[in-house]
């Protein structure tokens, strides 16, 4: 196995880093407010770093729940009218075609999304697909790796600031809270716990057979 090619490094999947601000914490009913991805590549160390960042400001779909709260949270004003925004189903149409070139440049067979707290990121992430009618998904439907895990085994910390800081990497509380800002601080942190656990010998290891796996995911996606 080649230590300097990314489809080898997780079993044929291209981590791609994604975070979402909503107007609130339910996928189903709650507005998709922005979304933005990085695009890792890997240099001929074998190191991960941020190769590109895409980022989309996107309308409410129709019906959809705005939540005060979350909206002054994020600071989000989804009805300010030099908001550049786009529809869900054209935001995810133009993330995944340059996803797509991506896979295939790299070899890799499906992205996997990386977030902090994915499974966030993750549900309305699978919800918009839904309602775009979007059938063919480049990305993992249910798997995903969770750097607040990965840095709570790293670096003690779960919260994305405190793990950035823990990790050297600098972070700005007043930039926070935007897809933007955070995937990329996300996608920093996650190239960095990647990186260190490869300089401390950890990787490659000797790889395994995953037929099993393989089944499981395509009688998954023959079931939806």
């Amino acid at each position: 196995m080649s230590n300097h090619e990314i489809k080898d490094r997780f079993r044929g999947f291209l981590p791609i880093v994604i975070d979402v601000e909503t107007a609130g914490f339910n996928q189903k009913t709650d507005a998709l407010l922005e979304m933005a991805a990085s695009i890792l590549r890997m240099d001929e160390n074998g190191d991960f770093y941020i190769h590109e960042t895409m980022e989309f400001l996107i309308k409410p779909f129709e019906g959809a729940n705005l939540e005060k709260a979350a909206l002054d949270f994020t600071g989000i004003d989804p009805f300010d009218p030099e908001r550049q925004d786009i529809p869900e189903q054209e935001a995810l149409t133009q993330m995944f075609a340059k996803v797509r070139k991506e896979l295939k440049s790299t070899g890799c067979k499906r992205a996997i999304l990386v977030g902090h707290n994915s499974a966030f990121d993750h549900g309305f992430l699978n919800a918009a697909i839904e309602r775009a009618e979007i059938k063919r998904n480049p990305f993992h439907p249910f798997s995903s790796f969770d750097t607040a895990s990965l840095a709570g085994l790293v670096f003690g910390q779960t919260v994305l600031a405190k793990a950035c800081e823990a990790a050297a990497i600098p972070f700005s509380n007043s930039e926070a809270h935007s897809a933007k800002y955070d995937t990329e601080k996300t996608a920093e942190l996650f190239c960095e716990m990647v990186n260190r656990w490869k300089q401390l010998g950890g990787w490659p290891l000797i790889q395994e057979d995953n037929d099993q796996e393989d089944s499981m995911e395509a009688l998954f996606n023959a079931s939806h």
